[in-house]
């Protein structure tokens, strides 16, 4: 029920950034690639899966995953490629004033994200957004584990039953809930924040 709610967990690519798939897409059209084709990849080619998980728990380093994935990929410089792919996504600014927002009215605020390399994060920014963090590459865990999301209540102080958790892909939605969090599946700023609002009671 809306009110019951008094944190709030959230994704930064896709959510606190504009859309990821977007600019994957953007970046395989200038490669002359379906514009689909990094989508494709990781959902039917089981190596190039593993090689994601691998990348986001930390496993591998940067080069290795870049070289790995322009072979894959069929891109014949690897070099710069996870900046290339990421370069269409900005950050969200009415995400970001609207989570400035809540913390700043008291509301808990965590960062629980799959991490594509550690360096790219906004140190500055998140540490004036949010109470704790949750980075895959950090922890050694990605989500959909449980324990990313365990992580992020304890790091803000909160039980998943006080959570609302935030994620552009459904798919992250599913444990999140299964612990007791409210979910919201974020398709636009606007949306997400006035969701957020009236599971806050605000």
């Amino acid at each position: 029920m809306a009110g019951e709610r008094s944190a709030v967990l959230l994704d930064w690519g896709g959510v606190m950034t504009t859309s990821l798939f977007e600019s994957f897409a953007a970046f395989c059209v200038t490669e002359d690639l379906d514009p689909d084709a990094l989508r494709d990849l990781f959902r039917g080619d089981r190596d190039a899966r593993t090689l994601l998980i691998d990348f986001e728990c930390g496993r591998i380093d940067e080069q290795e995953f870049e070289t790995r994935l322009a072979a894959a990929l069929g891109v014949a410089d690897a070099v710069g490629l996870i900046d290339r792919l990421m370069a269409g996504a900005k950050l969200n600014r009415l995400m970001v004033a609207g989570v400035r927002r809540l913390h700043a009215d008291g509301t808990r605020t965590g960062l629980v994200s799959n991490s594509w390399g550690a360096r790219r994060y906004p140190r500055e920014l998140i540490a004036e957004l949010f109470d704790g963090v949750v980075i895959s590459g950090d922890e050694g865990l990605r989500k959909p584990d449980p324990r990313m999301y365990q992580l992020g209540a304890e790091r803000i102080g909160a039980e998943p039953g006080e959570c609302i958790f935030v994620d552009d892909l459904e798919l992250n939605l599913a444990p999140a809930r299964e612990l007791g969090m409210a979910v919201v599946h974020h398709v636009s700023a606007a949306e997400t924040l006035a969701e957020l609002d009236r599971l806050l009671g605000r």
